[in-house]
């Protein structure tokens, strides 16, 4: 079983800045990318960013110089820093990585249960 642990939610005011980290532990044979989502109240939930094992990153438009996805391969951790934070980007966010839990699996993904971030005067 893998379990993806995230931290660094919070209240900010408009502009302030985040960190949110995601640590996966557990059964992993490799993780391949790994990546942030986020759900606001009566939307889907949507990309934030991804990372690859290999480094290759994917930011949604609305998000782009504004936050950073990082990653420590070392530590199985992943990691976003949000910078100029805005009203809108208020959502619960959820860490998503995709397992190999053996050398004979294929890659599942997994989630974590969800930080609150809330931007707001």
């Amino acid at each position: 079983q893998v379990q993806l642990v995230e931290s660094g939610g919070g209240l900010v005011q408009p502009g302030g800045s985040l960190r949110l980290s995601c640590a996966a532990s557990g059964s992993i044979f490799r993780l391949n990318a790994m990546g942030w989502y986020r759900q606001a109240p009566g939307k889907q939930r949507e990309l934030v960013a991804a990372i690859t094992d290999g480094g290759s990153i994917n930011y949604a438009d609305s998000v782009k110089g504004r936050f950073t996805i990082s990653r420590d391969n070392a530590k199985n951790t992943v990691y976003l820093q949000m910078n100029s934070l805005k009203p809108e980007d208020t959502a619960v966010y959820y860490c998503n990585a995709a397992v190999r839990t053996s050398m004979w699996s294929g890659f599942n993904d997994y989630w974590g249960q969800g930080t609150q971030v809330t931007v707001s005067s």
